[in-house]
């Protein structure tokens, strides 16, 4: 059957006009954007130092990266500085130990050289600097920290532990019997970088005085959200909040309930801190939902509230969302209502 040129032309439109509301506002051209986040390979450097003596070596470090080297010495293997007594033997314990040696191993088997996981923090950032182009872009420093902190960060520096993202079946998460096994499925490589976006996030434009109650938590944790979004925004939303495909799949079949139920126990503009951790913390599901429900579907919740607020009002910059702590009013203008 001949098709006529003009349903062809109509047809067109269609697709066209289909296309366009599907178009991702924050999917950006970043091509002129000539920052770049700085990237240090920690690990190689602290455990490849050409047979100098190892204070020395570690010296030569402190002075190279005075202030990861004390973040990393202090905070995530916790054997305190350079100074110390003790010090000298704490370090060589660490660098000489047989299951970081190991682990060493594993990792540059699960990450190779790296550089996948460097242009895809690069890229990252890159969007960031888009939206805030007045901002320092922080250094990016790799290292194994013997199953310490995930992502740690401190002005101008993220610091990812790659330890800690081995994959879900990595036997040395099962041996060490400290993590529970909601919190192993998300130590996989594919979610490095959304959490190291998170957790930039937090560091940068979180205030935990101005969040009183739950309803400010929420539309605080959406927020921080939204950048994620913004910093990855052609990544799946699963990656992004570190549910599974059935977890997220569950929200979004029960939005409409949630909100519900957070209405009528009149929970949204409760202070009491259980109320807030209920529905703000990670957790293998959420206390008051049904079992199948993931953590942090308040987290989801304001996710999505603040989403419904930035496509009523395309006018509004990333950076002004940020600044914005008028929670309330972000909820009322969003115009939120699932049902």
């Amino acid at each position: 059957m001949k098709r006529s040129f003009g349903s062809l032309i109509v047809l067109s439109l269609v697709i066209l006009l289909f296309s366009a509301c599907k178009r991702n506002p924050l999917k950006v051209d970043i091509s002129n954007i000539e920052t770049e986040a700085e990237f240090v390979r920690f690990s190689d450097k602290l455990f490849n130092f050409e047979g100098k003596d190892t204070l020395v070596a570690m010296a030569d470090l402190s002075n190279e990266y005075p202030d990861f080297f004390n973040l990393f010495t202090y905070r995530i293997i916790n054997i305190g500085g350079i100074g110390e007594d003790n010090f000298p033997d704490l370090i060589k314990l660490f660098l000489t130990d047989t299951t970081i040696q190991e682990v060493r191993l594993k990792t540059d088997s699960v990450f190779g050289d790296q550089n996948k996981l460097e242009k895809q923090i690069r890229k990252a950032f890159k969007y960031y600097a888009f939206h805030f182009p007045d901002k320092e872009i922080p250094a990016v420093y790799t290292y194994i920290s013997g199953f310490n902190q995930s992502i740690v960060t401190a002005e101008n520096l993220v610091g990812i532990s790659l330890d800690k993202y081995l994959g879900r079946d990595c036997k040395y998460y099962q041996q060490l019997n400290t993590t529970p096994q909601y919190k192993i499925l998300n130590m996989r490589p594919e979610r490095i970088v959304p959490e190291m976006a998170y957790a930039w996030g937090i560091t940068e434009f979180e205030n935990p005085d101005i969040a009183t109650n739950l309803l400010g938590n929420m539309i605080q944790k959406g927020k921080i959200m939204y950048l994620v979004d913004a910093m990855l925004p052609t990544t799946p939303d699963s990656l992004k909040i570190g549910y599974t495909e059935e977890q997220l799949s569950w929200c979004e079949m029960n939005e409409v309930p949630m909100w519900t139920y957070l209405i009528e126990k009149k929970m949204l503009y409760s202070n009491k801190r259980m109320d807030i951790v209920r529905y703000i913390n990670d957790a293998p599901t959420t206390s008051g939902f049904p079992l199948e429900s993931p953590g942090r579907t308040g987290v989801w919740i304001g996710w999505q509230i603040v989403r419904q607020y930035m496509k009523k009002h395309p006018e509004v910059t990333l950076q002004q969302l940020m600044e914005n702590n008028d929670f309330q009013k972000i909820l009322n203008e969003s115009e939120y209502d699932p049902g």
